[in-house]
């Protein structure tokens, strides 16, 4: 039996809100311990344009320093970064930058990685909306080839007419069908890294 995982996963631009919590839930469902750091203090939104706001307003220094804060007491066990857009970036950085760090979880999001960035063979799974506005075509090559590089272990999966946060039941991107897909594999890939 595979050993329990785990994980922290932080929200997006919009906040932690019920669909973080519902995730977090099926994932221990699943077996594994999960995390959700609140990065905006409570504060939440249904809006791109006000979560975008509040994220700026932080700063993504702070946003950061509060993730790194959130993480620290668990590190040392091997965690799985994991996150939803904003916070999928925000799970990137952190996991480029741990040793220890067992996985990586994306769901519609990613983040640039410095010239220098080196893993060794750090899983990273990837689910995006295939067209995404905030994670075109080109940018997501370019991403790919520079996590391949960097040494990470990697796997895309597009999810043709998606909107971009579709996991979202909440929000008017969200898509069943894909939402299902994309958790079904992404449980396969969580159970892989309790192995």
């Amino acid at each position: 039996m595979a050993s329990p995982t785990t994980i922290v996963l932080f929200h997006s631009a919009f906040g932690l809100r019920p669909a973080v919590h519902a995730a977090a839930e099926r994932l221990r469902a699943a077996g594994h311990e999960v995390h959700v750091p609140d990065l905006y203090d409570g504060r939440t939104t249904d809006t791109v344009e006000e979560g975008m706001k509040i994220k700026d307003e932080i700063g993504q220094e702070e946003l950061l320093r509060r993730a790194i804060t959130a993480v620290a007491p668990l590190s040392d066990r091997g965690v799985v970064y994991a996150g939803f857009s904003l916070g999928g970036s925000i799970a990137q950085n952190l996991a480029l930058g741990d040793e220890k760090g067992r996985g990586l979880l994306l769901l519609h999001g990613t983040s640039d990685l410095a010239e220098d960035a080196s893993v060794d063979e750090l899983p990273v799974q990837l689910h995006v909306a295939d067209p995404d506005p905030f994670e075109p075509h080109d940018w997501l090559n370019a991403w790919y080839l520079r996590m391949q590089r960097a040494g990470a272990d990697v796997e895309v999966y597009r999810y043709a007419g998606a909107g971009h946060l579709f996991t979202d039941p909440e929000l008017a991107d969200y898509d069943k069908e894909a939402a299902e897909a994309a958790w079904k594999v992404a449980l396969g890939f969580l159970d892989g890294l309790g192995e």
